[in-house]
């Protein structure tokens, strides 16, 4: 009885023995699977902060140009200005040949 007893209590140790092992090789290839999908998601985590990182350097340098091109058209809109102003004056100073002048 107490031979048949050990031999239960083995059986059941190798039972659980291999149920344990079956399970840690599962356990081993599900790590697996997940290091490789947790790497692959990293690597897109990756290129995307590059591509955001690109875009804004890009976005930055158009806004930079937008602020020079908008400078240079603020100069040249007072140069327009002044340009007009002058243009009225002269015109307002020959108005008075147009009475000598025939049409």
């Amino acid at each position: 009885m107490v031979f048949l007893a050990f031999l239960t209590g083995l059986a059941l140790v190798v039972v659980g023995l291999v149920v344990l092992v079956l399970r840690g090789i599962t356990l081993w290839r599900q790590a697996k699977s997940t290091g490789r999908a947790f790497r692959s998601e990293l690597e897109r985590f990756d290129e995307r902060a590059a591509r955001t990182e690109r875009l804004l350097a890009e976005n930055e340098r158009s806004s930079r140009e937008l602020e020079e091109a908008l400078e240079r058209l603020r100069v040249s809109l007072a140069r327009l200005q002044i340009l007009r102003r002058a243009l009225e004056r002269s015109t307002a100073r020959v108005r008075w040949l147009r009475a000598f002048i025939p049409v």
